[in-house]
């Protein structure tokens, strides 16, 4: 009796009750009905996605034959019925790629695929290009659709961020279920990429079929397991699910789109034939009655069409869904400047363009007056207004770059602002919070301005009286009269306040005392704009213990306002200060600001901080951890630090110990599986902390093996050993007689010694450090044994390279008989001495 039989008696007999047992896969070859009343079930377990993996699982097991040899899977009664099964389910599904996608990794989906082009009787050996669908089976055209369907939105779905890795069929044979999954799917997406072309080529011709298509159901399959002679009937015209011309051209045209889409980054005329297929798309969608065998996302449908009209500058005013988005886009591409700050006046009231694009448009206009485009000066500036006025409305912070606007302002200036607000509230009457937010906004203004001509002109202004009470207004007036006893209202109008030295050289000592002590990123940017209203000069270097990576010294000296350039580096400084001394919420507040400041302008510098706040969550993780917290890292800074290891950027500046601390993370958190089956070997080979950290993982994942399986152990001491390896050099004295001068660092290692300490000192993991114990415990005894020699010499000696590993001890080894000296281990401090 087997062991689920047990289980199912042991059910019964039992007097409590208990959750319905889950039907196995083997109760499907016994029961040929059980599947199709299993799959009406309305919670079915297992699911339809487990079955098909369930299925096809067990039909690509690996046979053994009488010699112990692993034999690919038979072609048997058995395993043919498996596979049927699997496609049954899928036709229950309705061969809905959406569901198959979400539930079935690129293997096991390629594998159903192909067996559904097996059994619709696709001419083996034929490229599908090669095919005319107009003559085929109206069942075998239509498998061969699916599967290029398949290939190109597997291309397009492996170009977005990879997602956590779904569960597939084990294949018995393998070291590793990852690793061999892993490499699975990137050969099977080489391929289709190969293809690619081919596949576009049959579903472009499939667009040129007028006629009605058919699909497989579990009644053709069925038909087609039962014997050759009803092959007949699955061919037929009446055959199968009838899935309508304008239906599959839908659905066709969506795909194809994605995929021209996604080429247009290196080809533009690529964005026209994504357009062309999307309209297709969207004018079949609205004429459909009913959408059963069509499954797209309307909402990346608009998304698709919108970017292409943008990208193709194609504008159809007679198009009845052209958004705020495509009129903006129209307006910037036909040069109407005027109307675009018009646009954006007007959705000051409305609100429906997002500010992040507003954003973007005026980041755009700035990218081109750093081109050479001075004309546009005015329109950044008055696009920069809008966007503040907008921040005010809905009680946002202002943005720096319009607190730069305010260190030299104009008359022109201050009247552009002052009608972007009364223009904003519109006529209608204003909700409460509009007009408290407003006021708050003019009283700001108000603070800012310092000449006398343009204070006036805001506290005499209408929209100034209107909103603020005769109260408010005194009280403002009087502070302004406090904080500037050089102006008098009376009088005439004085030169600017950043022109009078009066006692500017008192309140810059001040504001640069405040400054170097303040850690609050709104106080420090409020105090560096004070700053740079009375001098102009680099502030940055105020204080001479403020010091950035020199990776990014040449980057950050680079930028060209000197506002920003002094507020990236002082945030940046700031922030490693706090990290050395373990303030850490004070140094995400510093590095949030730098980097919402760096992300307007600089993509390089965006990326930098996000790799610094990166290095931020790790130490400070790391600090817990050594404080007796055992609590593991999020999922998401675990993700993190595996895109840092494989990122590849050109020109963009890198610290090594971001990488050493990512690596020294993922070992004392035991992320072993990837270290040691995921990393790509190209970072093995480029990058020394990597592969000293795979190294370690898999001489830890080997231990409890017989020691004659432990290969990577001997790897790993033979690099050690070069690392700590000295070269020494002689010298003849003038006597003639060679004398001993020095001794070096061996170059052979692939990372300096000094270095490797240091990267060890990191490492708390008991696991890994009883490791290197023992290692050095054995490497101490060979070089005691030769004194005199270098440590390199001594191994390379009597104890030959390679032949040392063989002394790695298990822990309780290390703490017993065979340590030459005595090893001490500071808990706390993860750091180890050997002594004699």
């Amino acid at each position: 009796m087997s062991v689920e039989t047990v289980d199912r008696v042991a059910a019964v007999t039992s007097g409590r009750p208990s959750t319905p047992l889950q039907t196995s896969w083997f109760e499907f070859l016994l029961d040929g009905s059980l599947l199709e009343n299993h799959l009406q079930k309305s919670y079915p377990d297992p699911t339809p996605v487990q079955l098909i993996i369930q299925f096809l699982e067990q039909a690509s097991k690996p046979s053994v034959n009488e010699q112990n040899q692993v034999q690919p899977p038979a072609d048997n009664r058995r395993n043919r019925t498996l596979k049927l099964l699997a496609l049954k389910v899928a036709a229950h599904m309705k061969w809905d790629l959406d569901a198959l996608e979400k539930g079935l990794t690129i293997p096991v989906l390629n594998m159903l695929l192909n067996e559904l082009l097996c059994v619709s009787k696709v001419p083996p050996g034929v490229k599908h290009v090669d095919l005319d669908l107009s003559t085929l089976p109206p069942t075998t055209a239509m498998a061969v659709i699916i599967y290029n369907r398949w290939a190109i939105r597997t291309i397009v779905l492996s170009s977005f961020p990879e997602k956590q890795t779904k569960p597939g069929p084990h294949q018995m044979n393998m070291l590793s279920i990852v690793q061999q999954e892993k490499e699975m799917t990137e050969n099977i997406l080489t391929v289709l990429k190969e293809q690619a072309t081919d596949s576009i080529s049959v579903l472009e011709g499939a667009l040129q079929l007028k006629k009605d298509f058919y699909v497989h159901t579990l009644r053709t399959l069925d038909l087609l397991a039962a014997d050759a002679a009803a092959n007949g009937e699955t061919e037929s015209s009446t055959a199968g699910l009838r899935i309508s011309a304008d239906e599959l051209h839908c659905q066709v045209n969506y795909d194809l789109g994605g995929i021209f889409f996604q080429q247009g980054c290196t080809d533009q005329t690529a964005y026209e034939k994504a357009r062309d297929h999307f309209r297709q798309t969207k004018e079949l969608f609205t004429k459909l009655d009913s959408t059963v065998h069509v499954h797209l996302d309307e909402k990346r449908l608009a998304g698709y069409w919108n970017a292409c009209k943008a990208l193709t500058e194609d504008c159809d005013p007679s198009d009845t869904q052209n958004t705020p988005y495509n009129q903006i886009n129209s307006l910037i591409r036909a040069h109407n400047h005027q109307a675009v700050i018009e646009a954006f006046i007007k959705d000051n009231m409305c609100r429906s363009l997002p500010i992040n694009f507003r954003r973007s448009v005026l980041r755009e206009f700035l990218y081109k007056v750093q081109q050479g485009e001075s004309s546009l000066d005015e329109v950044c500036y008055k696009l920069c207004v809008c966007n503040a006025v907008r921040d005010a409305l809905e009680g946002e912070v202002l943005s720096v770059r319009f607190h730069q606007l305010l260190l030299k302002p104009s008359k022109k200036m201050v009247d552009f602002i002052l009608e972007v607000c009364t223009l904003s509230l519109g006529k209608d009457r204003p909700s409460e919070s509009s007009r408290r937010n407003m006021a708050t906004f003019m009283k700001t203004l108000c603070e800012t301005l310092q000449e006398l001509p343009l204070l006036m002109g805001v506290s005499s202004h209408k929209l100034f009286v209107e909103l603020l009470k005769e109260e408010d207004r005194k009280v403002l007036v009087e502070q302004l009269r406090k904080k500037s006893a050089t102006i008098n209202l009376s009088a005439k109008p004085l030169p600017s306040f950043y022109d009078i030295p009066a006692s500017s050289s008192v309140s810059i000592g001040q504001l640069e005392q405040q400054l170097i002590l303040s850690l609050e990123p709104r106080r420090i940017r409020q105090i560096l704009i004070e700053l740079h209203g009375m001098a102009e000069r680099p502030f940055w270097r105020v204080n001479s213990k403020w010091e950035v990576p020199k990776d990014y010294i040449n980057v950050i000296l680079g930028i060209k306002d000197n506002l920003t350039k002094d507020l990236v580096y002082i945030f940046m400084a700031k922030g490693l200060h706090c990290i050395s001394i373990k303030d850490f919420p004070h140094a995400r507040q510093l590095y949030s600001a730098c980097l919402e400041l760096v992300t307007e302008f600089s993509p390089k510098l965006r990326q930098v901080m996000l790799n610094e706040m990166l290095l931020l969550e790790v130490r400070a993780h790391e600090t817990m951890a050594a404080e007796g917290s055992k609590e593991r890292p999020p999922s998401d800074l675990v993700s993190r630090v595996r895109g840092y290891l494989e990122m590849r950027i050109h020109d963009l500046p890198l610290r090594q110990v971001v990488g050493e601390e990512c690596v020294a993370f993922m070992l004392n958190w035991r992320e072993n599986d990837y270290l040691t089956l995921q990393v790509p070997p190209s970072l093995v080979m480029n990058n020394p902390y990597i592969k000293i950290g795979q190294l370690l993982a898999s001489t830890c994942k080997e231990l409890p093996g017989p020691k004659e399986c432990r290969r990577t152990a001997k790897e790993l001491w033979d690099v050690v050993v070069q690392i700590c390896s000295m070269s020494v050099q002689h010298k003849r004295n003038n006597d003639g007689r060679v004398g001993l001068i020095k001794q070096r660092e061996s170059s052979m290692g692939i990372l300096q010694r000094s270095k490797f300490i240091t990267f060890i000192k990191k490492l708390r993991e008991p696991l890994v450090l009883t490791t290197l114990i023992s290692l050095f415990v054995r490497f101490h005894s060979i070089v005691r044994g030769h004194v005199g020699s270098s440590a390199g010499e001594a191994v390379r000696g009597k104890h030959k390279i390679g032949q040392g590993y063989s002394g790695f001890r298990t822990a309780r080894e290390v703490r017993g008989k065979h340590v030459v000296g005595q090893v001490r281990v500071h808990t706390r401090t993860n750091k180890y001495t050997v002594q004699a």
